[in-house]
């Protein structure tokens, strides 16, 4: 059975004010995949940053 665990060793972000909203970009520089998602800007960035990076980690988990 292959394991389904996703390690990153790296997620570069990218923020963009797009209106109201803010569109956060996650990628996983090793496997070139990217994922997109919007938030409200009154969110903590860090939680932006943590709900793209799961979203990735779903996406790549997907994937295999």
């Amino acid at each position: 059975m292959i394991s389904k665990k996703v390690h990153l060793r790296e997620v570069l972000f990218e923020f963009t004010r797009v209106g109201n909203a803010l569109r956060i970009s996650a990628i996983d520089p090793i496997t070139r995949t990217e994922v997109i998602t919007i938030g409200s800007p009154r969110y903590d960035r860090k939680m932006l940053k943590r709900l793209a990076r799961q979203k990735l980690i779903y996406v790549l988990k997907k994937k295999r």
